[in-house]
């Protein structure tokens, strides 16, 4: 039996969403997603991502003052 992720790398991320990989780190820098930082790699724990998702529903992700941050 494979074990549930945690967390998803910002590639992961992407392929599990559908949001664009540019978008996703665009959200991260704006503040709007927060991550763990592991090097140069980011994670975005998997609750972390469902609370975006439905807090952010019906938003276009790629305008910076329309997208509500998680904390």
């Amino acid at each position: 039996m494979q074990n549930a992720k945690l967390a998803y790398t910002v590639e992961e991320a992407s392929k599990s969403t559908g949001i664009g990989k540019n978008t996703l780190r665009n959200l991260i820098e704006w503040k709007k997603i927060p991550v763990i930082k592991v090097g140069r790699k980011f994670l975005i724990k998997k609750d972390v991502l469902e609370n975006f998702l439905s807090k952010n529903e019906g938003r276009d992700l790629r305008i910076r003052n329309d997208v509500e941050a998680i904390k």
